[in-house]
């Protein structure tokens, strides 16, 4: 029995799936409702700061961008505290940042006659978020493991990573039909009281204790998942270039029906890990993701070949089916190169890894498309899922 299990863990790596399901299911259900506050505002900020406060696309660009480093710098504390407190701990203490986020939304609403005064009190509650965020999902996924043990780790980040991309899917058409109804008030107000639902769902669930044992640094953690690390980076490109280049791929093609690509990657997304979230602790995280970054790549290149919209859906679709396996198959093999005593920190510098991912491709892509056309982002895409695979490889031999 691992570390984990010993320090409190409920493992049931010989019990069905569907008692893990049931073990996982309410902090994926507090997850859900975390990540829609996450959602809400993000289709409404630009909005918001370009139309009410006037600051123009540069600002724009600094308050969407400022979550995501908040939550990037904050990796390696959430991991920590995961480890060291309880991951218990770590997603209550996300919640709380939330709710705090949110009422400085409520100040900058407040101070809207001040623009500059107003920027500083947004910008401290994306700040905010973005720790919440990272505090949230390195939390949940250490206390995951810490539920039904690390032989179920790709169960857990299956069916937290659900909760996540629904939330989004969700939150977002809702803050905007909020914003619509509300104004921004609605947002920051919702935004403050929705964490207060989630923690009237974790309070309740028994905590796992610490691991015991020596930890260790983070940068050797980071060194242990780092070939993990870059498959997930490499894979997330995909995910990104879809979100960020999607509408304009449509728009310059003369097609109708961006918005069904984003219907067509969640469909692919979702029915993946519903049918097939167990496969990366059955057969091996490296084996999974190997076949998962080849259906992505041929999603990827069908959308860069892709004559007609129904041919760049069918991509969105493989696209969506393949990322979807590719981070728990990815996560499995970054958990069993880490002791009990560093999963939580493991679980903040293997997601980071998202974070560097989707930070540097957009610009890189930007640039693609400026050079070749929007439909290159694509082939950019297919490229670095191919990449993927020379490193599932790799860790496939390492075994």
């Amino acid at each position: 029995m691992s570390n984990l299990s010993a320090a409190g863990a409920m493992p049931s790596a010989h019990g069905p799936a569907r008692s893990v399901f049931a073990q996982i299911l309410p902090l994926a259900l507090a997850v859900f409702v975390g990540f829609f506050m996450v959602g809400l505002p993000m289709p409404v900020l630009p909005l918001y700061v370009d139309g009410t406060l006037a600051m123009g696309a540069l600002v724009v660009g600094v308050v969407a961008g400022l979550q995501f480093a908040a939550a990037l710098l904050s990796r390696a504390y959430a991991g920590s505290l995961a480890d060291r407190r309880g991951a218990k701990r770590a997603v209550v203490g996300g919640f709380a940042l939330g709710s705090i986020a949110g009422q400085f939304y409520l100040l900058a609403d407040d101070l809207s006659a001040r623009p500059q005064a107003a920027l500083a009190a947004l910008l401290a509650g994306r700040a905010l978020m973005g720790c919440a965020e990272s505090l949230i999902v390195t939390g949940a996924l250490s206390w995951g493991v810490g539920r039904v043990g690390p032989q179920n780790a790709g169960r857990v980040m299956a069916w937290v990573g659900v909760a996540i991309y629904a939330a989004y899917a969700l939150g977002a058409p809702a803050g905007m039909r909020l914003y619509g109804a509300a104004g921004f008030a609605g947002i920051a107000w919702a935004t403050a009281l929705i964490p207060l639902a989630a923690l009237a769902l974790v309070l309740p669930l028994r905590g796992v204790r610490a691991a015991g044992g020596a930890r260790t640094p983070f940068y050797r953690v980071l060194g242990l998942v780092l070939l993990p690390g870059a498959g997930l980076a490499l894979a997330s490109v995909g995910f990104g270039v879809i979100t960020a280049f999607v509408s304009l791929l449509f728009s310059q093609r003369g097609w109708n029906g961006a918005a069904w690509m984003f219907t067509a990657f969640g469909a692919g997304f979702i029915l993946a890990r519903v049918f097939f979230a167990g496969l990366p602790d059955k057969l091996g995280g490296a084996r999974v993701a190997l076949v998962c970054v080849l259906i992505e790549a041929a999603g990827q290149w069908l959308i860069w070949t892709g004559s007609t919209p129904a041919w760049a859906y069918a991509g969105a679709l493989l696209t969506g089916a393949g990322y979807s396996l590719a981070f728990p198959a990815f996560g499995v093999e970054a958990v069993r190169r880490v002791p009990a005593a560093s999963r939580g920190m493991a679980m903040g510098a293997y997601v980071a890894f998202l974070d560097i991912a989707l930070g540097l491709s957009s610009p890189a892509a930007g640039w693609l498309a400026g050079a070749q056309g929007y439909g290159a982002v694509y082939a950019m895409g297919g490229a670095c899922a191919l990449a993927a695979m020379v490193v599932a490889v790799a860790l496939k031999g390492r075994r």
